[in-house]
């Protein structure tokens, strides 16, 4: 499989097929394809259906295989990026709710709750994500540009919540409380932040789609107003 990202802000992966090759998406995923494409829809059982809704993708997937020379492509929902990641049994990554796009078939898409420490229960919009897993390149979509880390072990970074756009599965997730009380009350940035631990590989996305909701709905005018 070859492919080429194009279009950004409003990007597009265009994948080039061989004969057999498939790749797999969330279910309206598909853009555009060539005719030769046949495609096949299917949950693949109960645990894995459910896990992909609370992971905040659709319960079907669809699978195009080609038969023959084919082009599939899939593009972003929103302004952002599109990243492609390899995914090996040693290599496994985190991703947030939505993020996944399409893939190699072999690569597997489950929930991925936060555990530690307070994340479970403060991690706001992180506290459900995605793990992918297996063998395969995955196309991920992230919203506004990427900024990439590199943590060495035990290093640490704090973001937005909504700014952690994927991790690699070797580093760790925690919420730490923002302190002082002026700064909870008027600092604008809420009670808590996450804390990414390394080591590993950390994207964060500079636009989140819910902060970019927050602030247009600031800007309409309430109901019954002028």
């Amino acid at each position: 499989m070859k492919y080429e990202i194009k279009g950004e802000p409003m990007p597009v992966v265009v994948c080039q097929l061989q004969s057999g090759e498939a790749m797999s998406c969330e279910a309206g995923a598909m853009s555009w394809m060539s005719p030769n494409m046949q495609m096949e829809t299917s949950g693949g059982g109960a645990a894995k259906m459910f896990g992909r809704l609370f992971s905040g993708e659709s319960m079907f997937q669809n699978k195009y295989i080609a038969q023959g020379d084919a082009i599939i492509a899939f593009a972003s929902k929103f302004p952002g990026s599109i990243r492609a990641v390899e995914i090996t049994p040693g290599h496994s990554v985190v991703v947030q709710k939505g993020g996944y796009l399409a893939s190699e078939p072999g690569v597997e898409l489950s929930v991925f709750f936060q555990q530690k420490g307070m994340a479970g229960f403060f991690g706001g919009e992180g506290f459900i994500m995605q793990k992918l897993s297996g063998q395969g390149v995955a196309f991920l979509e992230f919203d506004g540009s990427v900024v990439e880390y590199n943590l060495a072990a035990g290093q640490q970074i704090i973001v937005d919540t909504g700014n952690v756009a994927m991790i690699d599965d070797t580093c760790t997730l925690d919420v730490q409380q923002v302190k002082g009380v002026k700064n909870i009350l008027f600092g604008g940035e809420g009670l808590f932040n996450t804390v990414i631990t390394g080591p590993g590989r950390v994207m964060l996305q500079t636009m989140p789609i819910s902060g970019f909701v927050s602030t247009i709905a600031g800007m309409l005018p309430s109901k019954g107003g002028n």
